[in-house]
């Protein structure tokens, strides 16, 4: 049981698996850097492709498509340095880990999906001004359309990693690799309409709805970061799980109030309330406590679990605790 100079009214506990916060080393997060690196590769093999595409025809939509590749360039290296200060064990600092560090990245990554969507629709605007004939179309198309599968599968990839791992930086990345992709899509399908009927414009038309997908990617991705800085509560699913291990007390009359939950990176912190009869003997409580604990943690096992043990007559024990609002 951990003990404090100066302890609130109660009893308060927390718990992960047995072990203070300080000692917690993530074991999960050094393998993360890996899907980091493939994402890297990936990006520069993608954006070397993709550039010889333009270059080849000269199309705004297949330089959209490389400009997106050298942004995923970009959000892969800034989640491999997330990634890795993520991975960090706690220290005397930062006794709850540095897994909020991932929230930074997928920011990061968001707004670099806004810059790369103003810099696409203004490169489509200026051609649609000064429209141009393209050239080697069909050898361009097979270059980008080749460098899109390499998208594709590493984004696949890296969706499945992230949601195993909650990492929402390698989610960030999967979901920008697949924007590239649809990206890519939209690319070939404004390029092949152009082959077809000749109208020039279509290209950098195309490149503007392809600007507009990006931005409604990226407004998603920076919402989401910004909800994990602001230590929003677990997902319903999660609450679900907790609650459904609470009730194995309370068939047993044991009362609890003042839940609270949040999330940092890949860590989930629940917070409740334990209310016990006042005449229990510590020893009770304890094991009581530990009980309630290995519960939650089995619903949910990466969560660092705190428990505040009450005694029930008392009224004070049913003060919420919460601060009053501004």
């Amino acid at each position: 049981m951990e003990s404090n100079d100066t302890p609130p009214i109660g009893l308060v506990r927390f718990r992960m698996g047995g072990a203070h916060p300080m000692n917690l080393t993530p074991k999960k997060c050094p393998e993360l850097t890996r899907y980091a690196w493939i994402s890297i590769w990936a990006a520069v093999a993608t954006m070397a492709l993709k550039s010889v595409a333009y270059l080849l025809t000269g199309s705004v939509g297949l330089f959209s498509d490389a400009v997106e590749s050298l942004v995923n360039l970009a959000g892969g290296v800034m989640a491999l340095g997330m990634l890795r200060i993520a991975a960090r064990p706690p220290d005397a600092d930062h006794a709850y880990g540095h897994t909020k560090a991932e929230y930074f990245s997928s920011g990061v990554e968001g707004l670099l999906i806004l810059l790369a969507a103003a810099s696409i629709a203004l490169a489509a605007v200026q051609r649609l001004i000064h429209p141009r004939e393209i050239d080697q179309l069909n050898l361009g198309l097979a270059v980008s359309v080749s460098a899109s599968f390499i998208n594709l599968a590493v984004a696949l990839v890296l969706l499945r990693a992230g949601r195993q791992r909650e990492s929402i930086t390698l989610e960030a990345n999967a979901h920008h690799l697949l924007t590239d992709v649809w990206t890519s899509a939209g690319v070939v399908v404004g390029l092949g309409l152009v082959a077809t009927t000749g109208w020039v414009w279509l290209d950098p038309v195309v490149a503007l709805l392809v600007a507009a997908n990006i931005v409604r990617s990226g407004i998603d991705i920076v919402k989401r970061s910004v909800s994990g800085l602001m230590d929003r509560a677990l997902e319903s699913e999660d609450l679900l799980r907790i609650d459904e291990a609470l009730g194995v007390f309370r068939a047993e009359g044991v009362l609890f109030h003042a839940l609270q939950t949040r999330q940092a990176g890949r860590r989930k912190f629940v917070s409740v309330h334990v209310l016990v009869p006042g005449c229990w003997t510590v020893q009770q409580a304890h094991e009581l406590a530990e009980r309630v604990e290995a519960e939650v943690r089995r619903a949910l096992p990466s969560a660092l679990v705190f428990t505040h043990l009450e005694p029930v007559e008392d009224p004070v024990s049913w003060d919420e605790g919460k601060p009053e609002p501004d």
